[in-house]
């Protein structure tokens, strides 16, 4: 079971701006997306992954990638990473000074060709291209979609993710994200996979990333946690989503989880004031409402004033507004 936390430092990593906002059907203007950077820079998070180098006709949402890049103020302590879907991407990512290179694989071999259009071979091979490419010029971490169950196979066994995690370190990479695509997970499963990578490759800096499709998320967080993960991808107001899993919610949401993981006593060096002030900006952006919680209850700190007539005796019969056994 999981043992009380006393300070242990856990480290949050913001995907809203590429994650979130790639697929949403407006466009964030480029100077909203450098000043919602720009805020949570200063809310603690040691990562964001700013955007996307991707091809704008595949994903126009995120077309001012360099912009963006060359617009935000980067704080010491903070990565800034961006997703790159091959060596093209690689280079102009390198150009704009990103920290961290981002690479994606599925584990499942449909999936890998329904998202990215290539085998998993095609894509190990492409790793090893950026991978070179990038040497001495920024830090590489692999993310493999669909670890913990695919929408069109089902299943992902542990020993073929094992197997692929055992090629990705082979080829040099000691950064890993294991991705719950379409939140098929569950704590159990989280727990022993995230448990048996950490056993064969210490050496690996694992992030577990979870989506909320089936509200397992902050469980799986917490699983993973009992495993030995310390970093962990989120999303601000739980934007985000999968083209796979059609009406579902998006990634666990960044402010929920940390305003979990420091009521259990864990150090997240996160602000929760600023981040919450900067979810509750997400609605005006994107135009609707976001899937976060926190935001809008506040913490549960928060202590409201007693209703008026609080104290007074009640009429016999009354049933109590909220909920509880009446007295």
């Amino acid at each position: 079971m999981l043992q009380a936390a006393e300070g242990k430092r856990l480290y949050i990593q913001e995907v809203s701006v590429r994650d979130g906002f790639q697929i949403e059907p407006v466009f964030v203007p480029t100077a909203d997306k450098i000043a919602l950077i720009d805020r949570l820079s200063r809310s603690g998070l040691a990562k964001i992954e700013v955007t996307s180098f991707s091809s704008p006709k595949a994903i126009p949402a995120l077309a001012d990638a360099a912009e963006v890049m060359a617009g935000i103020q980067r704080m010491p302590g903070v990565e800034y990473a961006a997703l790159v879907p091959n060596a093209k991407g690689g280079e102009r990512a390198l150009a704009c000074q990103a920290d961290e290179l981002n690479i994606v694989m599925s584990a499942s071999e449909s999936h890998n060709r329904a998202n990215l259009r290539m085998s998993r071979e095609q894509s190990l091979a492409q790793f090893a291209d950026i991978v070179a490419l990038a040497r001495g010029r920024s830090e590489i971490n692999a993310s493999l979609s669909t670890a913990f169950g695919c929408p069109f196979e089902g299943e992902v066994g542990q020993a073929e993710v094992l197997r692929l995690v055992e090629r990705i370190a082979g080829l040099g990479i000691r950064r890993l994200t294991l991705c719950d695509t379409t939140g098929m997970a569950h704590p159990a499963q989280v727990q022993q996979l995230c448990a048996a990578v950490i056993a064969r490759h210490p050496q690996i800096m694992l992030t577990a990333h979870f989506h909320d499709t089936r509200g397992m998320g902050l469980a799986n967080v917490l699983a993973a946690l009992e495993a030995g993960v310390d970093r962990f991808d989120a999303s601000l107001g739980g934007l985000g989503g999968c083209p796979f899993a059609p009406g579902a919610s998006g990634n666990v949401c960044t402010e929920d989880m940390v305003h979990m993981l420091q009521a259990m006593g864990y150090a997240t060096g996160v602000d929760l004031a600023g981040l919450i002030a900067c979810s509750r900006t997400l609605p005006g952006l994107v135009g609707h409402d976001v899937p976060g919680q926190v935001a809008k209850a506040g913490p549960s700190s928060r202590r409201y004033p007693l209703p008026e007539g609080a104290g007074q005796p009640r009429l016999a019969g009354a049933a109590p507004v909220c909920g509880g056994a009446a007295a």
